[in-house]
């Protein structure tokens, strides 16, 4: 009773007083999720199908956080002549538009709420900034590459993804969800067209301004190019990490402004990937510092159980969905460390190196407030390939990108490992990475090797076919590498060591017939990193990564 008569106050104060004020829009935390006409036993009036799919697949109960939020509620507010922009059953909070001060100065009276936030003084502005993306560069060298990767051969066979791919891995079957700030032209530029031809797009979202266009010129094109690092298939220029996979591309981010309301929009998206039955999340995007300094975090919110946007990353691992997000690229600026919900201990937060594995000045750096390491994993965000505005292939730094790219090669590596939960698999991930015994602040457990997290290849020994068996060792090699083969028949073997982007370091011939040893040796001098192996035999060809330590 109590609370209706609250809710019949506030009405009245709607109706007498109506300040003129600038719309503001505030993070309301509501008390329960009471009146509520669903149940948890009847979790199909309120979850698709394959969110339901996915919580059996991986032993996940139905909880009260899945039940959506008290439609009586909701109503009341809007009884109130409050705008309803968006909301988390997960997190049971409602976010809405007013100018009423009046309203907002008293609406914790209210029965069901419990207490309020302002999250934004201003929702749209006309020009954009980009706090998330380093500036773009124009130089590219193309690699000839049996795969037809392009451009981004290095991005992909830094990670070992090409052996995922040529076993047919390429994320066919796995929905992945794209949180980020705009998708312009998707439906137009080349990279995308195989995804347009085959329907890999399955739909689009805005939680921005509510609508479901991604595409149009008023937003941003950092989502366009993330996506082009999984979805782009441009056969000898660029080739994403999971061109079979299937996409959402749902909008959080304003880019013109920085508020913390981008938080909210965050977890509406998450949630509704949830809904559609996304099993991946990539997000590169972060927060720390917002236009309204008052709602800034600081470094001791970064413990993985503070910010809005690190809670609802959590609760979306949770219902097992895999959630990658950037580290961020403040490594060099008074900040440094990443920011949310790069800090949450289910992500999979990943930090940038250039093409010579080499850490990106720019990335974030661990660890957490309360000690974990972060980021988790790595990789290359500085000259990645991307899809250009114009239609051209152009490179780009950022966390930004170094994220999806390790977002498409997880999709292979859950295509080929489906038994899997989503935290089984950032094991898988992690312990394939170069660093795994030695973790550091910068990259974490280092650079994943996704043949060996398959166990599609072994560290040292590599059987290729019934005549032809290769011993490479040690794997970090300092100062030399010893090749071991065995050849049934008359061959002559070809051994050329290569850089990470393509520059012949060394080159050898011999004649084989049996068991022949060949050395390769005063490699002291070489920079630390990773470089690649390639051995001809006859008509055969044989690729593989191997790493440099000091």
């Amino acid at each position: 009773m109590k609370r209706l008569q609250l809710l019949i106050f506030a009405i009245v104060i709607v109706n007498i007083s109506f300040a003129q004020v600038a719309s503001n829009s505030y993070r309301l935390y509501l008390t329960d999720k009471n009146n509520n006409t669903y149940s948890v036993d009847n979790p199909e009036d309120f979850l698709s199908q394959q969110a339901i799919n996915r919580r059996l697949k991986q032993d996940i109960d139905i909880k009260l956080n899945d039940l959506p939020i008290s439609k009586f509620y909701l109503d009341s507010l809007k009884n109130l002549g409050l705008v309803i922009l968006n909301k988390s059953k997960w997190l049971n909070t409602v976010v809405v538009q007013t100018n009423n001060q009046d309203l907002i100065d008293t609406i914790t009276k209210i029965g069901f709420i419990k207490s309020k936030q302002k999250t934004s003084s201003f929702l749209k502005q006309n020009s954009y900034k980009t706090s998330f993306e380093k500036k773009d560069l124009t130089i590219l060298s193309k690699n000839d590459d049996p795969l037809d990767y392009g451009y981004a051969t290095s991005q992909i066979s830094m990670l070992n993804g090409h052996v995922l791919h040529q076993n047919g891995y390429k994320g066919q079957g796995i929905t992945i969800a794209v949180i980020d700030a705009g998708f312009l032209d998707v439906d137009l530029l080349p990279a995308f067209e195989s995804l347009r031809t085959n329907h890999q797009i399955l739909g689009t979202k805005d939680f921005v301004d509510g609508d479901e266009h991604v595409f149009d010129t008023s937003n941003s094109s950092h989502g366009m190019k993330v996506l082009s690092t999984m979805g782009g298939n441009i056969p000898g220029e660029l080739i994403g990490t999971a061109p079979k996979a299937n996409y959402w591309l749902l909008r959080s981010e304003e880019a013109s402004t920085e508020y913390s309301i981008e938080e909210d929009n965050w977890a509406a998206a998450a949630e509704f990937a949830d809904s559609v039955g996304a099993d991946i999340i990539t997000s590169s995007l972060g927060y720390s510092e917002f236009d309204d300094s008052s709602q800034d975090y600081t470094y001791s919110d970064m413990d993985g159980n503070t910010t809005f946007i690190t809670k609802a990353a959590d609760f979306a691992a949770s219902k097992g969905i895999l959630v990658l997000n950037s580290a961020g690229n403040q490594g060099d600026d008074p900040w440094k460390y990443i920011s949310a919900p790069g800090d949450g201990d289910s992500v999979l937060t990943v930090g940038a190196v250039d093409a010579f594995a080499t850490y990106a000045y720019f990335s974030g750096v661990g660890p957490t407030f309360d000690g974990r390491i972060k980021p988790n994993v790595a990789a290359m965000g500085y000259q990645t390939t991307v899809q250009g505005v114009d239609g051209s292939i152009t490179v780009a730094n950022g966390t930004s990108f170094s994220t999806p790219i390790m977002a498409g090669m997880a999709a292979c590596l859950w295509q080929y490992f489906p038994e899997l939960n989503n935290m089984e698999l950032i094991q898988k991930i992690e312990e394939s990475a170069h660093q795994y015994s030695n973790p550091d602040y910068k990259l974490g457990y280092g650079i994943p090797d996704f043949g060996k997290a398959a166990n599609l290849i072994n560290t040292d020994i590599h059987s290729f076919t019934e005549k032809t068996f290769l011993k490479i060792y040690p794997n970090p090699f300092y100062s030399y590498i010893n090749i071991e083969l065995l050849q049934k028949s008359n061959e002559t073997v070809t051994v050329e060591l290569y850089s990470i982007i393509g520059k012949k370091i060394m080159e050898i011939q011999k004649p084989l017939m049996g068991q022949t040893n060949i050395e390769l040796y005063n490699l002291e001098d070489l920079s630390t990193g990773i470089y690649l192996i390639k051995i001809e035999i006859g008509n055969e060809t044989f690729q593989e990564r191997i790493i440099k330590i000091n």
